[in-house]
């Protein structure tokens, strides 16, 4: 099963817009969904503080800042 995972904040409503638009899409497929607080690991902050949300399927960065239904579709295959 194919793994999603959102770089996210509290308080990004970027974020939360991307977090509405996987949820639609997980009624359709499925998925493991991976939510990842940049403000809990050193790493991901430096890596991404600037760029949230930043989505990944299995590790491959599909989107940044926004993302389309038909992006995530097209991703899960």
């Amino acid at each position: 099963m194919k793994i999603v995972t959102l770089y996210t904040k509290k308080g990004c409503h970027l974020c939360e817009a991307v977090e509405k638009t996987i949820a639609q899409i997980a009624r359709r497929k499925r998925f493991h969904f991976n939510r990842r607080d940049i403000c809990e690991d050193a790493g991901d902050f430096e890596r991404y503080q600037h760029d949230i949300p930043v989505i990944l399927v299995d590790g491959n960065e599909i989107a940044r800042h926004h993302l389309a239904a038909d992006e995530l579709i097209r991703a899960l295959g």
